[in-house]
């Protein structure tokens, strides 16, 4: 099984899928990072740029594209991908 990160390589957007992939395990620190940056207001150009590691200043649309289906991919997290991991992990 494909174990989390501290701060994996990030793609222009995550998988889209109906189940968890290795990349969504891959990046469960990530998608925390986004989910408490969105709880808290921050920018979304900053957390692009921070967690995300992308510079909004020289790629605004890949940021904006990437901070939207990452932090998208990581609601989905807590409404059904969380079910998966919780199966596997009583395995």
């Amino acid at each position: 099984m494909t174990m989390p990160q501290l701060e994996p390589p990030v793609a222009d957007a995550p998988p889209c899928s109906d189940t968890l992939t290795d990349y969504d395990r891959l990046h469960l620190v990530t998608y925390l990072r986004l989910l408490d940056a969105e709880a808290d207001g921050a920018d979304p150009d900053e957390v692009a740029r921070i967690v995300l590691r992308i510079d909004p200043a020289r790629e605004p649309d890949r940021a904006r594209h990437a901070h939207a289906t990452h932090l998208a991919r990581a609601q989905w997290m807590t409404r059904v991908g969380y079910r998966d991991l919780l199966r596997q992990g009583m395995h």
